[in-house]
């Protein structure tokens, strides 16, 4: 045999037993050895809710006052549970919202920290004061440019099937900031007819009525009786009494809020994206607070709602359930 044939041979040889002989012994076995990290867990933790999303506010701080914690374990929540759509509660962008859709800072407190697979769902905002501050047509525009930001007008409707025939749920987003100012009461009267229109010609099949806006009517944060809270608290409680709105979701303050006023409303609120504020205990009609980072997640169906209040760790502070 000549030398080059040989050693052409041998090398063959021994590629093929290290190709073959560790297959042939991994077939063996008769099992097939994952990490947790090598399967997707979009289903590991199936429920049978029909609907679910998660709700976030403000939030947008350059990353900073932990709010890429916060992202980030949004993104590790919603790979390991059903999660339709995410909701932003207001004050987008800190410190006076944007100055147009090209602004830089869509990149530095959006697109770049909620980076996650599990995150480039539909997003639907509200307005919060900062947004305001600057030019917040600049959000709906926006709209045209980014993928997952829908945000048709200041305020607007959204109706969501509950699958098989069980009904919808009817989200109400709302703008609250030109409610404090007496100079845009004409804004506000005329928003104002459109959210009893759109609640009172809700279609007989809306199982759920959720308003969201960035003000709440109540709080047990630092706002507990500005003219903030007061003011949100004046124009918008004969509204979701009389529509018998089910969850007003709001953020403002920056915190994890359920309170339960007299009626049918209950206060949600998801402000704790980034920097914290204060909560007070031991106020009446509070079922939880707490100042931690994190983000509420909610899972419907015609007759359950189910709200989960979660921090930045992944740990589940409280949650609670409601039903009809």
């Amino acid at each position: 045999m000549r030398r080059r044939d040989f050693v052409k041979g041998t090398a063959i040889a021994a590629l093929g037993a290290v190709l073959v002989d560790p297959l042939d012994t991994f077939a063996e076995t008769g099992e097939t050895q994952l990490s947790s990290d090598d399967v997707s867990m979009s289903s590991a933790l199936p429920d049978d809710y029909s609907l679910h999303f998660m709700a976030v506010g403000d939030w947008g701080r350059n990353g900073e006052y932990d709010q890429t914690k916060v992202a980030q374990q949004m993104g590790l929540w919603a790979a390991q549970r059903p999660n339709n759509f995410i909701i932003s509660t207001g004050d987008n962008i800190y410190p006076k919202g944007v100055v147009s859709e090209m602004d830089p800072q869509w990149h530095y407190c959006f697109e770049s920290i909620y980076t996650a697979h599990s995150l480039q769902c539909d997003w639907f905002p509200v307005l919060g004061n900062h947004d305001h501050l600057s030019d917040p047509d600049a959000q709906l525009r926006y709209s045209k440019i980014s993928r997952r930001w829908n945000m048709p007008a200041k305020y607007y409707t959204k109706e969501v099937d509950l699958k098989n025939g069980n009904g919808k749920v009817l989200f109400v987003m709302i703008d609250t900031d030109p409610m404090l100012f007496d100079e845009k009461k004409d804004y506000t009267t005329k928003q104002l007819t459109w959210i009893n229109d759109t609640l009172k010609n809700a279609s007989s099949d809306i199982k759920w009525k959720i308003v969201v806006g960035h003000h709440p009517y109540y709080t047990v944060g630092p706002r507990i009786k500005n003219y903030d809270t007061l003011k949100i608290r004046e124009i918008m409680t004969k509204v979701f009494q009389e529509h018998k709105v089910d969850v007003y979701l709001s953020g403002h303050d920056h915190s994890l809020q359920h309170i339960k006023p007299e009626g049918v409303t209950h206060q949600f609120i998801s402000g704790a994206g980034s920097e914290l504020t204060p909560v007070t205990s031991g106020v009446a009609n509070t079922r939880f607070q707490a100042s931690e980072h994190g983000f509420m997640y909610f899972s419907i169906d015609k007759n359950r709602l189910n709200v989960k209040a979660v921090n930045m760790d992944g740990k589940m502070l409280y949650e609670t359930e409601l039903t009809k």
